[in-house]
């Protein structure tokens, strides 16, 4: 019997996973597969997510985020063609055409090409280039650019962050622990996927580190002097002077290549798979290139994050090697932090916010609760607010957010939990949590909040 060709197009925790996975897989079902992989960069299998704190000055080195290395991933068995990339794809023949003049043939594909920056026209000059001082931070050559122009700017430098969400606070911190001088424009509000009252107490945070935050706000152009950013012009006419602009406005699926060959993209422009991972027979597809289904609405969503794309190409591996595996969908969990030096505050989140479960048809109750980290007589004890929404009638958790010091973040694993089983308030607020006062008050704030919600609903 032949051996069966496996190709994959993107090497980073998506494709890498994929690859090991279906290697491993067909080798415990006796089966015989090589696998050829593709990536575009210099790089495979690092965490975008450390980035920030590289810049930052929290990660020493690049090579501190690169969980493994071309040379490991070749010495374990997958075939890495490093800075190669695939232009075009023909399902009939079942051949890919890369960058450098090659066709290879495939019995089975892995589109895992992840997903790009949002880079507006008017971030680039005249020869389509970006501006100096203008770059976004996505890949680990971005973060060597933006650790190398922090350095380089000096203290007080201007520092303009067009877009408020993860990375726009992350890179936040990042500038304030150089020692720049912070502007935050976002189109909308910070963090504009928590409810509004969560997010005024972010943006209190951030102003009380100095940095200036302007909500709804959108750039429309930026002034320049020798091809290098001076100047950001927002659609109100307002200017703000700009050394360095990060560019933190999102990301959309890198699929050009599937659509054009035919392969089915929803309303995001990310490609449609089912659980299996499987586009149409034959392709696979894993990763922030790909939509996954919401696990309250039903609904398909694009929320590329790494936990994902590694799950999924795991996922992908397990079915292409001959086994059973299927990628069960997301709740839109997600945690990040903002720290100045001096002060630290966590946010969190999964599940629906009230916004989102009201325009999704649910008929809800949401409720804040405050409290504390630790026990209010520890020196832990750090304030934390708490957001529950959950359904009326089924008394059914739909969300939860958390925005508070340090030790407030990962308390959201709680209601991840209690989602993913579908669990009621009630089933929540009867949980055997911990205790100790270092840890938590008697009542746990989760619990707190959720039974305060139950007595409510």
């Amino acid at each position: 019997m032949s051996r069966e060709r496996v190709v994959v197009i993107g090497a980073d925790g998506a494709g890498m996973s994929a690859a090991h996975q279906a290697l491993r897989v067909a080798a415990d079902h006796g089966r015989d597969i090589d696998v050829l992989a593709f990536e575009a960069t210099e790089h495979t299998s690092y965490s975008a997510c450390g980035i920030p704190y590289w810049i930052a000055g929290d990660v020493g080195s690049s090579d501190d985020l690169v969980a493994r290395s071309a040379a490991e991933h070749r010495d374990r068995g997958v075939d890495l063609r490093m800075g190669v990339a695939v232009t075009a794809l023909d399902l009939a023949r079942a051949v890919v055409t890369t960058d450098d003049g090659g066709t290879h043939a495939f019995d089975q594909l892995v589109i895992a090409t992840g997903a790009g920056p949002i880079v507006p026209d008017w971030a680039r000059g005249s020869d389509g280039g970006l501006l100096r001082g203008v770059g976004p931070v996505k890949d680990l050559d971005d973060g060597a650019a933006w650790l190398d122009r922090f350095v380089s700017a000096g203290e007080g430098a201007e520092v303009v962050i067009a877009g408020g969400g993860y990375i726009g606070l992350e890179m936040a911190e990042s500038a304030l622990r150089r020692g720049l001088s912070v502007t935050l424009l976002t189109r909308s509000r910070v963090m504009h996927g928590l409810d509004p009252e969560l997010g005024e107490r972010i943006v209190a945070a951030l102003e009380e580190s100095g940095v200036r935050v302007v909500e709804r706000s959108t750039v429309v152009g930026l002034g320049t002097d020798e091809g290098r950013v001076v100047e950001v012009t927002t659609e109100d006419g307002r200017c703000y002077p700009c050394d360095l602009l990060v560019l933190a406005l999102g990301v959309e699926p890198r699929t050009g290549i599937a659509a054009d060959a035919g392969l089915p993209v929803g309303d995001h422009g990310a490609l449609c798979v089912d659980e299996r991972g499987l586009v149409v027979p034959g392709i696979w597809a894993a990763g922030d290139c790909c939509e996954t289904r919401h696990r309250l609405t039903g609904e398909a969503v694009f929320l590329p994050l790494g936990t994902h794309a590694n799950k999924m190409g795991r996922a992908v591996g397990t079915n292409l090697g001959g086994g059973s595996a299927r990628f069960e969908g997301v709740l839109g969990t997600a945690i990040t932090r903002f720290a100045d030096g001096q002060r630290s505050l966590e946010v969190a989140r999964t599940g629906l916010s009230e916004e989102e479960a009201r325009a999704a048809g649910f008929d809800v109750l949401g409720l804040i609760t405050e409290g504390t980290t630790a026990s209010g007589y520890m020196p832990e004890a750090e304030p934390i607010a708490v957001k529950v929404v959950a359904e009326r009638g089924t008394r059914r958790l739909l969300g939860v957010q958390i925005v508070g010091g340090p030790g407030a973040g990962k308390r959201i694993d709680t209601a991840v939990v209690a989602l993913w089983a579908e669990q009621t308030v009630d089933d929540v607020a009867a949980m055997d949590l911990s205790y100790a006062p270092p840890f938590s008050t008697t009542w746990e704030i989760v619990q707190i909040a959720v039974r305060r919600v139950a007595d409510r609903l």
